[in-house]
């Protein structure tokens, strides 16, 4: 649906453009009109809004990433019932 207001947009390019062409941002009515925002500053912002998003949302980002401090401790754990079970099958 169209309307008759225009709107300011943010357009972010990713620099490798494997899965995402482009990111699309629309400023508040209000943002443009605040004194001492720079150009830099809503761009930055808008990097910040993508990163967290994709932190957050990337496919990539299941399993032991998710477990975080804890990960270490599942690696000593599988290794150790290797162990056991390498010691069992060898007596």
């Amino acid at each position: 649906m169209v309307k008759g207001t225009s709107r300011r947009v943010i357009v972010v390019r990713p620099p490798d453009q494997q899965l995402f062409e482009q990111a699309i941002f629309l400023l508040k009515e209000d943002a443009a009109e605040q004194q001492g925002v720079t150009a830099q500053q809503v761009v930055q912002e808008a990097k910040e809004a993508a990163d967290s998003y994709l932190r957050k949302h990337a496919p990539g980002k299941r399993g032991l990433a998710r477990l975080g401090k804890y990960r270490g401790w599942l690696w000593f754990l599988a290794g150790a019932a290797c162990t056991g079970i390498a010691v069992m099958i060898l007596l």
